[in-house]
């Protein structure tokens, strides 16, 4: 894997308050390496670390890109929902950003048979098929065709496990990081003071309560997938 230079600052970090970690009563032994300080009840993420492990995690997905590979972005809770999807989008990245359903990898030929159905009713409706039935069963369809495209409607496009699975906040999505540590797909996550950083393939440290943070962590990596896409097209 070829080391690049990505740009990553201290004074942004610092803006963006990727350093701020959960109080030092909530925290995991295991990340006391990622830990520089305590100020004030609050436990200081190293941004040395940060910058160098987000940094590998840059390489990783500009060659999985340039390598044609799917990934998957996934951060279902509040603070992270819109910035997962705005940046899946940018980088034509398969997401998951309301609720991760069990079994939804582990179990993928009922997830592929569950997308199967989302396009289907997908098509009825842009066809107009979905209005010509009796007004009940158009009503249940469409009610199946909206939780479908809350839940599902990120990965529609999904026609098979993805290469690589990145995660916001580890303890809010662990049951996605077990599936994806079951199915050996490896994985980049964004882990906070209070997470175990030794479940991950490249774990990086930073506040995943902030907006801002969550955000600026994942800008980095579509940039590095989207530079990864363009240099594959630059060499076919």
């Amino acid at each position: 894997m070829t080391k690049r230079y990505w740009n990553i600052t201290f004074e942004e970090m610092m803006e963006a308050g990727v350093h701020f970690g959960h109080g030092t009563r909530k925290w995991n032994p295991r990340m006391a390496p990622y830990i520089s300080a305590k100020r004030k009840g609050i436990h200081i993420t190293n941004l040395t670390r940060t910058a160098r492990f987000l940094s590998e995690a840059c390489d990783l997905v500009f060659d999985a890109a340039s390598r044609g590979k799917q990934f998957l972005i996934v951060g279902t809770k509040k603070k992270a929902a819109d910035s997962v999807a705005r940046a899946a989008i940018r980088a034509r990245c398969h997401y998951v950003n309301k609720k991760w359903l069990g079994g939804m990898l582990t179990n993928w030929y009922t997830t592929e048979t569950r997308l199967h159905k989302f396009r289907d009713l997908r098509t009825e409706q842009k066809t107009g098929r979905l209005n010509c039935l009796p007004k009940r069963d158009a009503a249940i369809l469409k009610r199946q065709l909206s939780h479908l495209e809350t839940y599902l409607g990120g990965i529609k496009y999904m026609t098979g496990l993805p290469d690589i699975i990145i995660i916001v906040d580890q303890q809010e999505e662990y049951t996605a990081l077990r599936e994806c540590i079951t199915l050996g797909i490896p994985t980049i996550c964004l882990i906070d003071t209070n997470c175990d950083p030794d479940l991950a393939d490249i774990s990086i440290p930073a506040n995943d309560d902030a907006i801002a943070s969550i955000r600026l962590i994942l800008n980095k990596l579509v940039f590095a997938i989207c530079e990864g896409r363009s240099s594959s097209i630059r060499n076919s």
